[in-house]
């Protein structure tokens, strides 16, 4: 009988194993000038590695399939929209409902199980193992060849405990502990960060309806200027001109509303999406115009800055972070030293097997000294010394004494980042209230202006060009004064939130 070659075998299926392997380029687009044409099933869903029909191919364009499985319109949130919500209402919906919230719990759950992880290896390692065999051996002689046929199971238990490591374990736990709390405080800063969000979102909104009741009275205004025009020219005392240019100012006047009321959707759907939900949702928000701007809200830049230095979620994260560091160093020092362990197995092999060891599989490590019939049981107590292993835990620990250098530094790169922030928010929010003192003042003469210009128009004695002038130049001053409210009202979030005090929804 003529026996296999068996390395030709091997040498025929290791070419087959490798052109597996480069026949999934074929799942690359054909060509780099072609567009690339995916198959699809009868919903649209692309197929992966498969090839696409004929009539798929046909027509062939840059636009992908649709899959009808993701064209699902998201339902509007299921809100009262009879009620008026504030801010503080908003943020609880935002910080129930937004995926960022939720992803930056799943993070914190996910670095806290692996601290649960590193403390589990203070316990023993015990695997229990059940195998089923069969061998066939061949053996010549001078009377021919024997041939042996052997089957049967074995059961076998195992055990691994490191007793003393010099403090390695300990270390890692500690380093698992704090990067457990530097995932809590980023979740956090995720709160803070979205509350921040969501209330500058919110003042803008209520910035841009604002400009809407703006636009809305400057057209009520254009409109009267329009009217006295038309007056003057029905008792003779207008021109034709100066009525031409007073319905231009209405309708110019009537364009900026429709502009505004645009401006005020997208700051709407801007609020919406801050809050992380349906852009579909329709509620109605609050109005905060009448909320006071005190000069207070600015304090001392030097107070401010003592007090957010020892609560900034980021300098919190760096000082955890360089702890977890300096643990990793110990770790590493303690692997230059001996380790104590103690070790174990049991074996009942039930039937004719003769094995030695059994190989290891996944995380069960091999068992060696089987029993070759019936039970067999060993227990081992020994210390593992490292010798020499080239260099590599001296490399090992070179890396982790520069990451907890590097992490020194960027606690202090975090500290002067934090100052530098709180010293610009705070700048910023004493600008604004400056500004919006000097825009209320700009407005109360703006309307003075106005009155006066449209009155004399009406009596006679101004003219058409002073009176619209005046009208363009209070809806200006009304703009700017609610633009330098609502900057003034964000730049507050913005210096709570530099100085990590934004735990609370801004009323």
């Amino acid at each position: 009988m003529c026996q296999p070659s068996w390395p030709i075998v091997l040498t025929i299926l290791s070419a087959l194993l490798v052109g597996c392997a480069t026949s999934s380029i074929e799942m690359a687009p054909d060509q780099p000038d072609r567009p690339w044409v995916p198959a699809t099933n009868a919903a649209g869903e692309i197929i992966p590695g498969a090839k696409a029909s004929p009539e798929q191919a046909a027509g062939a364009t840059d636009v992908l399939p649709a899959n009808s499985e993701l064209a699902v319109v998201p339902s509007p949130f299921a809100l009262d929209r009879t009620r008026t919500y504030s801010l503080a209402d908003l943020i609880d919906i935002a910080q129930s409902n937004n995926p960022l919230t939720r992803t930056a719990w799943n993070k914190a759950r996910e670095v806290a199980l692996a601290a649960g992880i590193a403390k589990s290896t203070y316990l023993p390692r015990l695997t229990a193992t059940a195998i089923g065999g069969y061998q066939l051996s061949q053996i010549a002689g001078p009377l021919g060849t024997t041939t042996n046929q052997l089957d049967g199971t074995i059961s076998l238990v195992s055990f691994e405990w490191l007793l003393f490591d010099f403090g390695q374990r300990d270390a890692i736990v500690e380093a698992a502990n704090q990067a457990s709390v530097i995932s809590n405080i980023g979740f956090t800063a995720a709160h803070q960060q979205l509350i921040y969000d969501v209330s500058s979102a919110f003042y803008a909104n209520a910035a841009a309806r604002a400009r809407v009741g703006n636009a809305v009275q400057s057209l009520k205004n254009a409109e009267s200027v329009q009217a006295a025009a038309e007056d003057r020219m029905k008792r003779g005392i207008g021109t034709a001109i100066e009525a031409a240019q007073a319905r231009q100012a209405t309708a110019q006047a009537r364009l900026v509303m429709v502009q505004a009321t645009g401006a005020a959707q997208n700051a709407y759907l801007t609020l919406i999406y801050a809050m992380g939900i349906s852009p579909l949702t329709q509620i109605k928000v609050a109005d905060v115009s009448d909320r006071r701007l005190s000069p207070e809200l600015a304090g001392s830049a030097e107070k401010i800055i003592s007090v957010a230095l020892a609560r900034r979620p980021d300098i919190l994260a760096a000082y955890a972070a360089q702890k977890a560091s300096l643990a990793n160093v110990r770790a590493a020092e303690a692997e230059f030293f001996p380790k104590l362990f103690l070790a174990g197995t049991g074996s009942d092999n039930n039937g004719t097997l003769s094995v030695s060891g059994v190989p290891s599989i996944g995380n069960v490590p091999s068992i060696l000294n089987v029993s070759p019939r019936g039970f067999g049981a060993t227990v081992l107590a020994g210390v593992t010394v490292p010798v020499f292993d080239g260099g590599t835990r001296a490399a090992i620990l070179e890396q982790a004494q520069t990451k907890a250098d590097n992490a020194g530094l960027a606690l202090t790169r975090s500290r002067d980042e934090a100052v530098r922030q709180i010293v610009l928010a705070n700048n910023a929010l004493r600008t604004s209230l400056s500004a919006y003192k000097a825009a209320t003042a700009v407005v109360s003469a703006a309307k003075t202006t106005f009155d006066a210009a449209l009155a004399a128009y009406r009596s006679g004695v101004g003219s058409i060009t002073d009176a619209t002038t005046a009208e363009t130049q209070l809806l200006q001053a009304r703009n700017a004064s609610i633009d330098a409210y609502s900057t003034a009202l964000s730049a507050a979030a913005a210096l709570a939130l530099a100085t990590g005090s934004l735990g609370a929804p801004l009323q």
